[in-house]
């Protein structure tokens, strides 16, 4: 049988149809149904919207596949989506042929002049020069943070089911319990007063009514049943491309509160939403998957902080430092909500050039040293952790990462007295040399457990002892600075990050960042629970010695008993469960196969004092002096590094990086000089 491609033409929008039904055949099938059909859904659109058909007479292309109207309706405008389902139910031999789907908005929209098009995905929106801040380089963030909140979604929907499960069930073992105890009552009572006792068929009768499953739309109604819908609030939305793509590819979600504060960066909002088909619907204009706000963003996340006004994800992706908005931010998000938060301020948080604006921004002192893109996360998480705290809440960290130019965390938001007082043994300070980089932690506190005879565990918080170092390094005797306080517990949730992964494997071809994606999240997922790493070409210039491999290293603290593994902040880099002067007793040990010449070293250097040492591991009750193994180990190469994984970023522009800020063409006016006018 003949098949033909027809482009079906729904208002602006094109899509080939291909079917084994007659050009005439098509035509007359719509216009049948266009007059049959009673359904008020497609008679509004009949009326309404134009269509036309024409052959494209290409005959059918092998390498198409099939692609469903529940499928094709997300990259088309409402109308145009549910005229094209009545089209696909009323051609029943037909097929829609995916990769000749064509979007108007790409295509054949009219780009005016002064705007420019921009593409991300399924996503179209129009950028005016100098309106709205928008960094392309970042579509890599805008992607991991899609994957993050679906598969977040995801999980909560799936564990609150449970959870109702579970209650249902609980509930249908104390009645049948209940029952069952009345029962016993009333036969007693019969026997007393000579009746007969019901009969086996009855007895299960009442059981299977007792066990019945509830009301199911008293129960869609208490929320404790079915998918989950959810609601996303961007504080600082600018172009509004984050929360489009959100509303288009997450599909759990209810709708988008889209804020930001600049009028032109509202207007840009509206016309994307617009063009994307997010905007409010014909049939019931309450309807919007993207609400647009022109405010202030803390005053509209304080808004939200009441328990019944509460949002379920808060995003915050502000031009430079989050720290203004974050307490704001842990307010209004739902129990086991998810937080997204942004830094792109490095200069501050990853130097010690400004560390007094570090303090104030984030209430800790950073690192000036290799590892200072993992310090800037733990500053973050810590501001994040402190702000929770003083409203009874804690934070999961589910993923942290050093991306480029900034930093990017999701963390979990809960409500707990008890572990906001487990808080602050997850908060230290650091004594950090500033000659051989060495850090010696010192904890702000601590948790004792004791166990009671019943069997109960009782908590204690103490006070942690210190300082635990002298004031001068003990491996080189140079001076120590203070670097925190920040978090120092684990930075990542590798049961998540594994989900996460296993969503991008299914939907790969749904991220333009997919590859480097995989590597980035398969390597934060690995990373051990300790902190900070170090790179063997940094330590090695610290020894003036040749470098040894990285495989060369790891096996050699494997060999030791410690654990290792990459990290994702950095290349070449490695995390170990080994202090730091276990580190330097590997080098010395290397040093012994490839000798240092002494006379290109200074008398005054660092590097001599660290030389003048054997190398040697102590234990709590001796020192053994010990000669490391450089020879592979089976371990010393992770999963990832078997992989040909894409972990960090090549400059793909010249002159790339940080944008520059939006002014925005139309400036808002103070709310004082309104009143006086």
């Amino acid at each position: 049988m003949e098949v033909s491609d027809f482009t079906v033409t729904l208002d602006t929008q094109e899509v080939v149809v291909r079917s084994n039904l007659t050009f005439d055949d098509i035509q007359n099938k719509i216009k049948k149904t266009g007059k049959e059909r009673s359904g008020p859904l497609f008679k509004k659109w009949h009326m309404s919207h134009e269509i036309k058909i024409k052959s494209k007479n290409e005959g059918a292309l092998a390498e198409d596949r099939d692609l469903p109207s529940a499928t094709l309706t997300r990259f088309l405008s409402r109308p145009a989506a549910k005229a094209l389902c009545c089209l696909y139910t009323c051609l029943p031999n037909s097929r829609l042929a995916g990769s000749r789907l064509r979007m108007s908005t790409s295509s054949n929209l009219v780009v005016p002049d002064g705007f420019t098009l921009h593409t991300e995905n399924n996503s179209h929106i129009l950028l005016e020069s100098n309106e709205a801040f928008l960094n392309p380089v970042q579509e890599f963030n805008r992607d991991t943070s899609v994957a993050c909140i679906r598969v977040w979604s995801e999980e909560l929907s799936k564990l609150k089911e449970e959870r109702w499960r579970q209650k249902r069930e609980s509930i249908a073992k104390k009645r049948k319990e209940k029952k069952r105890k009345t029962s016993s009552t009333v036969e007693s009572e019969e026997n007393l007063q000579g009746k007969e006792p019901p009969s086996n068929e009855e007895a299960k009768l009442d059981e299977t009514k007792t066990e019945a499953s509830p009301n199911p739309v008293k129960a869609q109604e208490d929320g404790l049943c079915g998918l989950e819908k959810f609601v996303v609030l961007e504080a600082l939305s600018a172009t509004g491309l984050r929360s489009i793509r959100y509303a288009k590819e997450i599909p759990l979600l209810k709708y988008v509160i889209a804020n930001d504060l600049s009028p032109s960066a509202t207007a840009a909002m509206r016309r994307n939403v617009q063009i994307n088909g997010l905007g409010p619907s014909e049939d019931d204009p309450q309807i919007e998957k993207v609400k647009i706000n022109e405010g202030d963003a803390c005053t509209l996340m304080y808004s939200h902080r009441e328990e019944k006004h509460r949002v379920d994800v808060v995003d915050l992706d502000p031009y430079g430092t989050a720290a203004p908005f974050i307490d704001a931010a842990v307010q209004c998000v739902n129990d086991e909500g998810l937080l997204c938060i942004t830094c792109t301020d490095l200069s501050v948080l990853a130097t010690t050039n400004y560390p007094e604006k570090c303090f104030s921004n984030y209430g800790g002192v950073p690192v000036k040293a290799e590892y200072c893109h993992e310090a800037a996360l733990r500053l973050v998480l810590h501001t994040v952790s402190t702000s929770a705290s003083r409203y009874g809440r804690y934070i999961e960290p589910l993923l942290s990462l050093s991306i480029d130019f900034y930093v990017r965390i999701f963390v979990r938001v809960m409500t707990s007295p008890l572990e906001v007082k487990k808080s602050v043994s997850k908060t230290s300070a650091y004594y950090v040399c500033s000659s051989c980089q060495s850090f010696y932690e010192q904890p702000l506190g601590k948790v004792v457990e004791k166990s009671t005879a019943a069997g109960n565990i009782n908590y204690l918080f103490k006070i942690h002892n210190g300082p635990g170092v002298s004031e001068k390094c003990p491996e080189c005797d140079s001076t120590l600075h203070l670097a925190g306080p920040m978090w120092s517990g684990r930075i990542h949730d590798s049961k998540f990050v594994g989900k996460v992964l296993e969503h991008l494997e299914a939907n790969q071809d749904k991220y333009g960042t997919a590859v480097r994606m995989k590597g980035m999240l398969t390597v934060a997922q690995e990373e051990i629970d300790a902190p900070f790493y170090f790179t063997p070409a940094r330590m090695a210039s610290f020894f003036h010695c040749k470098t040894p491999t990285l495989d060369a290293v790891a096996s050699a603290l494997l060999h030791a008993g410690h654990k290792i593994s990459r990290s994702h902040a950095c290349a070449g880099s490695l995390k170990t469960s080994a202090a730091r002067k276990d580190v330097h007793s590997i080098f010395r040990s290397w040093i012994k196969l490839n000798p240092v010449k002494m006379e290109n070293v200074s008398e005054n250097s660092f590097t001599r004092r660290l030389l003048s040492q054997e190398p040697k591991q102590v234990n709590p009750a001796f020192i053994i002096y010990f000669e490391a193994s450089f020879k592979p180990h089976p371990d010393s190469v992770t999963p990832s590094s078997k992989m040909k994984l894409v972990r960090y970023q090549e400059n793909p522009t010249s002159h790339w990086g940080p944008g520059t800020k939006a002014t925005g063409s139309k400036k808002r006016k103070r709310a004082s000089k309104e009143e006086d006018s």
